[in-house]
């Protein structure tokens, strides 16, 4: 049983103009990708959030300018919530020209204006406690996301303990979404998030709701004691991605993506206010059109020197048995 966020009792209206675009604008966004990866316009593979947007765009607004961002392999939602730069994070992930790391980093390697991202899980958290450290009175703090399957690293209890032994900035959001790429949480997370982070002494604050002026009120003196004692907290965010892993991999029953789905908030937004959502709507989606209509027809970017292979060098290096 994969457990994800319910749905509210009651309609409630959208949120601010400016959150609904955002929302909207990572929606599209997402669903862009998917679009160009069935196309064969995108290389590798794409992990979307889907259904987790409402997450870095109720928070971003309690970060500062001088906070860092660490992300991961679902990242492109923090990303825009963060910067709203759909232009160059596209151009990233295709390898277009006026992409936001060179082309190099592609969709799960960024790093841009004190934001970064891995694909490597549970590899952002001691980096963020080491910056912590280095922003540990200053006012600033270091914000990680991880999701529920990053708890089997052994890496999130050492920066844990590090984090509160030396009382750092350190924001840990976890985007609980019941399901470790194919495997249901319950099935290989022993206990719960919030013992756990109980273990070291570090404070947990536990998230259901999925509406984002809710969420950010309860947050705000949560973020604000973060930077003012400073300690760390763990926030572990109910959620649910209604897409796949990475393409089409989605091992859930029909029932359970269901489920996933009538916790939405597209629809219920839609439903509550439609003349308002509807606009918004159709402008964002209109935006990323363009953007994927100017992103695909740049020139791919040239790689660095230190990123091209020299001629010959790869097949010499394999016929002595050396790496090249």
């Amino acid at each position: 049983m994969i457990v994800t966020a319910a749905p509210p009792p009651s309609l409630r209206p959208p949120p601010s103009d400016q959150d609904l675009r955002s929302l909207l604008l990572i929606r599209h966004f997402e669903l862009a990708l998917l679009r160009l990866f069935e196309q064969g316009a995108v290389s590798g593979t794409t992990h979307t959030c889907l259904g987790q947007e409402y997450i870095p765009v109720a928070l971003t607004p309690l970060l500062r300018d001088d906070d860092f961002v660490f992300s991961n392999h679902r990242g492109h939602g923090h990303f825009l919530a963060r910067h709203a730069e759909p232009y160059g994070l596209l151009a990233e992930i295709m390898g277009r020209e006026g992409a936001v790391c060179g082309g190099i980093g592609g969709s799960q390697h960024l790093y841009h204006r004190r934001f970064l991202s891995t694909g490597v899980q549970g590899e952002s958290l001691p980096v963020a406690t080491g910056v912590a450290l280095k922003l540990a009175g200053s006012g600033a703090l270091a914000c990680a996301y991880i999701g529920d399957g990053t708890w089997g690293e052994g890496a999130v209890y050492e920066a844990l303990n590090m984090a509160l032994l030396w009382r750092l900035p350190l924001l840990v959001v976890v985007e609980h979404n019941g399901i470790a790429q194919s495997t249901p949480t319950s099935a290989q997370l022993a206990g719960t998030i919030g013992a756990r982070a109980a273990a070291f002494g570090v404070r947990h604050h536990r998230v259901t709701s999925t509406e984002v002026e809710e969420i950010r009120a309860g947050l705000a003196p949560l973020v604000h004691a973060v930077r003012a004692e400073p300690s760390p907290l763990v926030v572990e965010f109910v959620t649910h991605r209604i897409g796949p892993h990475s393409k089409g991999d989605d091992t859930r029953s029909p029932a359970e993506i269901q489920r996933a789905r009538e916790s939405d908030w597209y629809a219920r937004y839609a439903e509550a206010d439609p003349e308002r959502f509807g606009r918004i709507d159709r402008e964002q989606l209109a935006l990323v059109r363009q953007v994927t209509a100017e992103v695909t027809a740049r020139p791919l970017v040239v790689p660095p020197p230190a990123f091209q292979e020299v001629p010959g060098q790869a097949t010499a290096g394999r016929a002595s048995g050396r790496r090249p």
